[in-house]
């Protein structure tokens, strides 16, 4: 099955200016999720989505595809990920000539992903053509609230009031489609991410918790990698290349 990867990663980010190109352990952030790609095996093509002249200079660096820049009006704060990852797959698909049947999302601002996640969440579509999407989860057993409309403050989840050990708890599953998300080409097209059909791929890592969107998310991810370099080297998200 032909497989894309599309990273989106526009140049006007404001939380943290210019993050797509920021430095985390000497490479910019674009650079992760492209090697993670590429290391993956099972992508055919990487294509970075961005307005960003520089962003697509340091991508294609990287070894990505980028061959136009995304339109502008598909580069603002309020643009949904299921827009720019629509335009990006039918525009690319036109500019090659080709379809592609698999489609994998990955972002620069989640780099705490291994290869391997992204081959299993595309071997799990290949495997199981009834799946529609396969994508990385982080596991938890919080509990949480929300406002109902009456204005009250409810548990999502009617068992969550019934409180024990954690270790023998009902266990909740937080989207981390960031990370590591495959899902059929058809829904892409109609502008879903992923479909009602899921696999899911869980862990339970504090590190895949950082989601890179302001100087301190960076100045965690920094120090995550210390830490994990010095006592989890085999949880470092850098590559066999990059290792000394």
């Amino acid at each position: 099955m032909k497989t894309i990867c599309i990273i989106p990663a526009r140049g006007g980010s404001k939380g943290l200016p210019r993050k797509n190109i920021k430095h985390l352990a000497g490479r910019p952030l674009i650079d992760w999720p492209i090697k993670a790609a590429l290391a993956s095996g099972v992508v055919d093509r990487v294509f970075v989505s961005t307005d960003d002249a520089q962003i697509a200079e340091c991508a294609r660096a990287a070894g990505a595809d980028v061959p136009f820049l995304r339109p502008a009006e598909l580069a603002q704060d309020l643009t949904t990920t299921e827009a720019t990852l629509q335009q990006a797959l039918m525009a690319y698909e036109a500019h090659v000539g080709n379809t592609f049947e698999l489609c994998v999302f990955l972002t620069a601002t989640d780099v705490f992903r291994t290869p391997d996640w992204i081959t299993q969440a595309v071997q799990a579509l290949i495997d199981d053509p009834a799946l529609d999407s396969a994508f990385a989860v982080h596991q938890t057993t919080k509990n949480y609230w929300h406002k109902t409309a009456a204005g009250d403050w409810a548990r999502v989840l009617p068992w969550m009031r019934d409180y024990s050990s954690r270790q023998i708890r009902e266990k909740l599953y937080r989207e981390d489609t960031g990370l590591a998300c495959a899902s059929r080409a058809r829904l892409w097209r109609e502008g879903r991410r992923i479909g009602d059909r899921v696999h899911l791929m869980p862990n339970n890592l504090p590190e895949t918790s950082i989601d890179i969107h302001t100087d301190f998310d960076l100045f965690l991810a920094e120090k995550a990698i210390e830490y994990l370099a010095e006592h989890h080297p085999e949880r470092v998200p850098l590559f066999t290349d990059d290792r000394s």
